[in-house]
C-alpha cells in the first residue's frame, strides 16, 4: 500500500515532531489556565457541561463494531453493564450514571461524529473507549474542555493532549517490554505491524527495548490492516527471522529467530497463515502483545498445539485469573445478562474496567458538588490518586511526567507484565510489573 493510499485512508499522523507535540500541549494548557482565571474576554469558556442536581451525570464510551479492521465491541458494552451495576448500587454521588455509546466505525468521520455527539450531549468526559483516529475526535474534546479518560493508547495523541489520562502505557510501553525480553531470547526479529500511520510508530519502541537488550534492530515489516490472508507476509516474516528454511539465522542465541505479529484483531488471521507457512521453518518462535492476542485468541488457535504456545506475550494488567479482577468480573456476572461481547480476559474490557473507576473515583472525590467536564478534569489534575485495586501502578497525571522529553508527556504508566502461552494458557512468566520508562527514555523518536 502506497503513502498516498495510507493518508486517505487515516488523518496526518498522530506522532508529530516532538516540538510541535509539546509546543501544542503547553500552549493548550496556557490557554485553560488564562481563561479560568480571567473569564471576562474569553467568551464561553469549555468544560461547562454537566451540572449537579438530580440530573444523570453523562459519559460516553466509543469504539470501533462490525469493520473489516481492528473492533472492539466489548467496551461500550461493558460501559452500559457498568452504568447498570452503578445505578442499581446508589449511582454516584446518589446520582444516575447515564452512558453513551458511539460506533467509530475505524474511520475519521464516525470519530469526529462521536465527539461532536458527547459535546451536544453535555458528556462531562468519554470514558474507556478506542479509536485510532485522535486527530479526528480531539478536537472537539479539546474545544469543550471534556477529558478522555482511559483511552486504548493506539495514538500518540493520547501521551500528548492535555485532556487525555491514559491508565496504562499503550503500545509504546507493550513493544518496548517485549523488545527487552527478547534481545536475550532471539536471534533474528521481525516485526509484523500495520501499513498505517499509526503503525508507523510501532518499530521505533519494539527497537528501543532490543536495543535496551544488546540486540540489533527488528526487521520492519509491513502489513494490510484488513487482509483476509497473510500468507505472503508469513513466508517473508519467516526468512527474515530464519535466514533460510533450514538455517539458523545469523547471530541467533539460541537457534531461534522471533516473529513479533502486533496487527491487532489481524494477528489471528495472520498466525492462521503463520501456521501453514511455519512447517518448513522449524527454528522460529512468535512472541506478540496483548491487545493482538488474548486467551480467546490462543484457544481458537489450538491451545496448547497452536502457534502461540511458547511464547511471551507483553500485557498492561495481570492475567485475567489473578484475584485483583474479582471486583470486574462481579459486575459482569451481576449486570451483563449474558452479553458474548463481554469478556473478562478482553484487554479493551479491562482498560474500560480501570477507566470507569478512574471516573469515580474522581466524581467522589467532588464530595457531591457540581459535576461537569471542568470540575472533573480539576479534580484529576490536582494530583488525585487512583487506586485500581493492584491492577496499574496507582495513578496520577501531571502537566509532564518523566517521559516527556520523548513527547509523552501524559504517559505516566510504563509499567507492563510479562506472560507466556504454556500449555494453551496465559500464565505469568514474571510475578509483578516490570517498569519500562527507562528503556523508553532511549527511544529514537526522531
Amino acid at each position: 500500500m502506497s503513502m498516498t493510499g495510507r493518508r486517505r485512508t487515516f488523518p496526518r499522523s498522530t506522532f508529530l515532531p516532538r516540538s510541535f507535540r509539546f509546543t501544542r500541549a503547553v500552549r493548550a494548557a496556557a490557554l485553560s489556565a488564562a481563561c479560568a482565571s480571567l473569564a471576562v474576554g474569553c467568551g464561553v469558556l469549555p468544560g461547562t457541561s454537566g451540572g449537579s442536581g438530580d440530573d444523570p451525570i453523562v459519559v460516553m464510551t466509543w469504539a470501533p463494531e462490525g469493520t473489516s479492521a481492528t473492533n472492539k465491541p466489548g467496551m461500550p458494552a461493558f460501559a452500559s453493564t457498568y452504568a447498570r451495576w452503578v445505578n442499581a448500587h446508589g449511582g454516584l454521588n446518589g446520582r444516575q450514571l447515564k452512558v453513551l455509546t458511539c460506533n467509530d466505525h475505524n474511520d475519521t468521520v464516525s470519530a469526529a461524529k462521536c465527539a461532536r455527539r458527547a459535546v451536544k450531549e453535555n458528556a462531562v468526559a468519554v470514558v474507556g473507549s478506542y479509536s485510532q483516529h485522535s486527530d479526528a475526535f480531539f478536537p472537539y474534546l479539546e474545544g469543550d474542555g471534556i477529558a478522555y479518560i482511559g483511552g486504548y493508547g493506539v495514538t500518540n495523541a493520547e501521551f500528548t493532549s492535555p485532556l487525555s489520562y491514559p491508565v496504562n502505557g499503550g503500545q509504546p510501553s507493550l513493544l518496548a517490554g517485549l523488545g527487552k525480553e527478547l534481545a536475550s531470547t532471539c536471534g533474528p526479529v521481525t516485526l509484523v505491524r500495520p501499513d498505517t500511520l499509526a503503525g508507523d510508530a510501532l518499530p521505533t519502541m519494539l527497537n528501543a527495548g532490543l536495543k535496551a537488550g544488546g540486540h540489533h534492530a527488528a526487521e520492519d515489516q509491513r502489513a494490510p490492516e484488513d487482509s483476509t490472508e497473510y500468507a505472503t507476509q508469513s513466508e517473508a516474516a519467516l526468512e527474515n527471522s530464519t535466514g533460510s528454511k533450514s538455517g539458523t539465522g545469523a547471530g541467533s542465541r539460541d537457534g531461534k529467530g522471533c516473529v513479533v505479529p502486533a496487527l491487532g484483531d489481524r494477528t489471528s488471521t495472520f498466525m492462521d497463515s503463520f501456521r501453514r507457512a511455519r512447517t518448513d521453518y522449524p527454528a522460529v518462535n512468535t512472541a506478540t502483545v496483548l491487545g493482538s492476542v488474548d486467551q480467546t485468541v490462543v484457544d481458537a488457535a489450538g491451545g496448547g498445539s497452536g502457534p502461540y504456545e511458547g511464547s511471551y506475550v507483553t500485557g498492561w494488567y495481570p492475567v485475567a485469573s489473578d484475584p485483583a479482577w474479582a471486583p470486574m468480573k462481579k459486575v459482569i456476572s451481576e449486570q451483563a445478562f449474558s452479553d458474548t461481547r463481554i469478556d473478562a480476559g478482553d484487554t479493551g474490557v479491562q482498560t474500560t474496567w480501570i477507566a470507569y473507576n478512574a471516573f469515580r473515583q474522581a466524581v467522589e472525590s467532588l464530595a457531591g458538588g457540581e459535576v461537569t467536564s471542568r470540575s472533573v478534569r480539576g479534580a484529576l489534575d490536582k494530583g488525585l490518586k487512583i487506586d485500581t485495586g493492584g491492577l496499574t501502578p496507582p495513578l496520577r497525571w501531571q502537566f509532564t511526567d518523566r517521559l516527556a522529553s520523548i513527547g509523552f508527556p501524559r504517559l505516566v504508566n510504563a509499567d507492563v507484565t510479562l506472560q507466556a502461552v504454556q500449555k494453551g494458557r496465559l500464565v505469568a512468566a514474571k510475578q509483578g510489573f516490570v517498569d519500562v520508562t527507562k528503556t523508553l527514555e532511549q527511544a529514537d523518536v526522531n
